[in-house]
């Protein structure tokens, strides 16, 4: 996409942040030539984000062709007319109905799972203890992925190239990962398919690489 103007996007913590990771993932879906602002730790936005402080964050924001656009679910659908041919919509009408339609539950729900069970990326949690309000968002979204794999055949949500919704619960299987949430077998093997896309791969060594914590979120619950 060497036509397309210079971008920035701003993010926080790679290990922490599962709405740092969707903006970067769909920037990186979408092709865009962008520099990353990272925000520290002890920024106050990117505290309020990890924690759950706030009802609003402005991480990620991606400013673009002289277009300033935040919120994960915007700067998706902005990504989806400013590059079509990047796929991050599904073609037929129907498969994108349903791709915005999941897009916008993760986007708006699961606050159980958000709050219990915190993306920590070099985190490892074997005998963590779920409890029945993020139980019921794990299996929520277990029925979304296996609603949405038996329909395409996979390996992503909507066939054989990833789309918005694939970018939007990436986070959540580093999640189920982290805590050691048992899959099934097709849903493993799609969650291993996003942990080999090569964008997740390079997010996650640099999570690795990261040098802060933030003890809050360090912790098991």
């Amino acid at each position: 996409m060497g036509e397309m103007a210079k971008a920035t996007l701003t993010i926080s913590s790679k290990n922490y942040s599962s709405w740092s990771l969707r903006g970067w993932l769909l920037c990186k879906m979408a092709g865009l030539e962008f520099e990353e602002d990272a925000r520290t730790l002890d920024d106050p936005s990117a505290r309020a984000e990890l924690l759950l402080l706030s009802p609003s964050f402005l991480v990620p924001c991606l400013v673009h062709d002289g277009v300033k656009v935040w919120d994960t679910l915007a700067i998706a659908e902005y990504l989806a007319e400013a590059v079509p041919a990047a796929g991050l919509l599904p073609k037929d009408r129907a498969a994108r109905a349903l791709c915005r339609s999941i897009s916008g539950e993760m986007h708006s729900g699961f606050a159980n799972l958000r709050s219990a069970l915190p993306m920590n990326v070099k985190g490892y949690f074997p005998n963590f203890k779920v409890w029945q309000g993020a139980q019921s968002d794990i299996e929520r979204i277990l029925t979304i992925w296996r609603d949405c794999l038996a329909a395409s055949g996979g390996p992503f949500l909507f066939g054989a190239a990833p789309t918005m919704a694939d970018a939007m619960y990436a986070p959540v299987c580093s999640r189920f990962r982290t805590y050691a949430v048992a899959l099934e077998p097709g849903l493993k093997a799609y969650s291993d398919a996003i942990f080999v896309w090569a964008p997740m791969r390079e997010w996650v060594k640099a999570a690795e690489e990261e040098p802060e914590e933030l003890e809050e979120l360090d912790v098991e619950f």
